[in-house]
Order: structure tokens, then sequence, then C-alpha cells
């Protein structure tokens, strides 16, 4: 029935979950999101509540993800790059015509990342979609813009390993410089969707550490029950592990969490302000957390 009304509708019925519960980010509440010129309409969004989590890159989002989208309710797909996917009109005489029916570039955009996610929600059978794509960090107000009942979860990771670990996947001779710059863009990006949205603070480390935990707290954020199961993730299909979509290692593929490594010695310069911020250790406490 539920598959005839998405057809005809563009609805579904589903039974009533607890509200999800979001910590407040320090330094402030939820901004207001920017709006197109035109306001959605009736239909517009039928993807209610999608998560997204704010990252790095190599900070352990594939891991966060398979273990999610192994609960029966959450669907967890591959890396979804919607900040690169747009809808264009070529010629005046479609902006025109999409005028009249209160339709912009911006908002027939957002059409078309509603109707992805909610493609992929469809075929999963489950309620609750999460989209992990990293570069989602530079965007959380147009995310808001097109959903303002979206969800964020902020992983953290120690900026050190992350920079090391990006450095071992760039392959033979990187350009250390640049990749710090880089891992610096992603993680001052992060903070500041930290500091400026709502949202859940996750822990690369301790997830590993504790699954269950770090698991169960997830669940009771997003408001759906804790399944043991989720925890062993290769129990589950999620799908080819191959670049542009997730990490492809061995760890992630052994189907079982795997312990973090304790970061590097040393903390690059450009990364010592966010690391600091972030809370963890001295160099000299390896992966510690204050």
């Amino acid at each position: 029935m539920n598959k005839l009304l998405a057809r005809t509708t563009g609805y579904e019925l589903q039974k009533p979950s607890r509200a999800p519960r979001a910590k407040p980010a320090a330094g402030g509440g939820k901004k207001r999101p920017r709006h197109s010129q035109f306001e959605t309409r009736p239909g517009d969004r039928l993807v209610e509540a999608p998560v997204f989590v704010l990252c790095t890159l190599r900070s352990g989002s594939t891991l966060l993800r398979v273990l999610l989208n192994s609960h029966s309710q959450i669907h967890a797909p591959h890396e979804i790059h919607l900040r690169y996917t747009a809808a264009h009109l070529e010629k005046k005489w479609s902006r025109k015509t999409m005028s009249e029916m209160g339709l912009d570039e911006p908002a027939l955009t957002y059409l078309l990342w509603d109707r992805i996610l909610h493609r992929e929600l469809s075929s999963s059978g489950k309620p609750i979609i999460v989209d992990k794509t990293p570069n989602n960090v530079f965007m959380p107000d147009r995310l808001l813009e097109c959903w303002p009942d979206a969800r964020f979860i902020f992983l953290l990771r120690h900026p050190a390993a992350i920079a090391a670990s990006r450095r071992e996947w760039l392959g033979p001779n990187p350009d250390d410089e640049q990749n710090v710059e880089r891992i610096r863009q992603y993680c001052e990006a992060l903070e500041a969707a930290r500091q400026s949205y709502e949202g859940l603070t996750v822990r690369y480390e301790e997830l590993a550490e504790d699954p269950s935990g770090v698991t169960k707290e997830l669940c009771d954020y997003l408001g759906v029950d804790w399944e043991p199961d989720m925890v062993e993730y290769g129990r589950f299909d999620h799908g080819e592990y191959r670049p542009a979509l997730g990490d492809w290692s061995e760890n992630i593929k052994t189907g079982q969490v795997q312990k973090p490594k304790p970061p590097p010695a040393e903390v690059p310069e450009p990364l010592r302000p966010v690391t600091e911020k972030w809370g963890y250790a001295s160099v000299a406490e390896p992966g510690g957390v204050t």
C-alpha cells in the first residue's frame, strides 16, 4: 500500500517514533537558513528529517555509515555528493516557464536533491536516511535551506591522525604541505558548523573503542531503539567498497570494527588550533581526549 501511495501522492504511512533529541552545540543555536526567492509548496519535500554526517576526509565516516546502515530503521548509502549535483535552466524560455511555476535554479536543485534522497530511501524500505559525504561540511546552510528539519552528526578525529591517514591514501611522495592545508580547511569548516548548528558530536576514537556505547547514543539521538546486531556490520550488505564512495581499505572490508591507530607524535602547526579546540590531549598522550 505504501508503494502505491508513494507513486501516486508522494507520501507514505509510517508508525510514529520518538522525537529526535538534538544536543545544542557550543556557541549558539541553529542559524536561520537562507531561502530561495520562491517558497516551498506542499509536496516539494518528500524526505522528512534527513541526517547528515558533517566530517572531514579520512575521519572514520565509512565505519560510522556501515554501523548505522546495519540498523533496521536507518539507510546510510554510499556518499551522494549533493554539493556537485544541480539543476540548470539553459534558456530564457525555461527560466520564464519555471518562474511562472514558482521555481528558480536553487529551488529546482533542492527538488532534485530531495528526489534523490527519496529514491534511495524508498528503495531501502527504511524510514531514516543518513548521508555522510565529507564535502557536505562546506554547505550545512544549504542543507538546512533545503530541509529545515535536517539533523546533523558531527564526526571528529584527531586532526594529525586525519592528515596521516590521507597522506598514506595519497600514495608515494605526496605534497605534505598541501595535504595538511586541505585537512585544515575541512577541520575548520567542521568546527564552524559545530559552533553554528545543533547536532550530536561523535569521536571516531570512541566509536572504534566502544561501538556499542556510541551507537546507543546515536540511536537515542535519531529516535530509534538500539539494535545490538548493528555493531556486527559485516553481517549486512552495504554495497561495494570503492573509490569516490568512501573508504575501501582492507580494514573496513573485514566486517569488524578495528581499534584506532594512535595519532602521529607531532601535530602539524596549522592543525594545532583545531586540535586544541576539539579537546585532544598533547602529543605526549597519543589518541587521548581531555
